[in-house]
């Protein structure tokens, strides 16, 4: 039973859609390697062709699953600001804020002590 899992791009069209795919291939890259043990447990001689069917369905997977996850990984390393974001406006307007309230703070202080240098006058 060779199922066949293809990178047709028209299901591949987006990254949780490509990780899922990798997640089937990983279930039948254990299942393969189920079906390997067994049948080379088997008690008499285990099926040559079988063992072979298997294995190199499972290597060819496993080079689909290393290709797949290091093109997700370098594509999540790039930077891409997400549409919807408001994290980095949001805090520079704290900052900003935060900002404002020192300066505020220097202001009262520099009016007191005008006000105390005029009262001592």
């Amino acid at each position: 039973m060779q199922t066949t899992y293809a990178m047709d791009p028209q299901s591949q069209n987006t990254s949780l859609q490509r990780l899922q795919n990798v997640e089937k291939r990983i279930v039948r890259v254990l299942e393969l390697a189920g079906s390997v043990m067994d049948e080379l447990a088997n008690p008499s001689s285990p099926r040559k062709e079988l063992v072979n069917s298997h294995c190199s369905e499972f290597m060819q997977l496993i080079k689909d699953i290393q290709v797949t996850l290091r093109e997700e990984i370098k594509s999540a390393c790039e930077y891409r600001p997400f549409e919807k974001c408001d994290y980095v406006p949001r805090i520079s307007n704290e900052i900003c804020c935060k900002k404002l309230e020192h300066v505020i703070a220097q202001l009262d202080e520099m009016k007191h002590t005008i006000e105390g240098y005029h009262a001592a006058v």
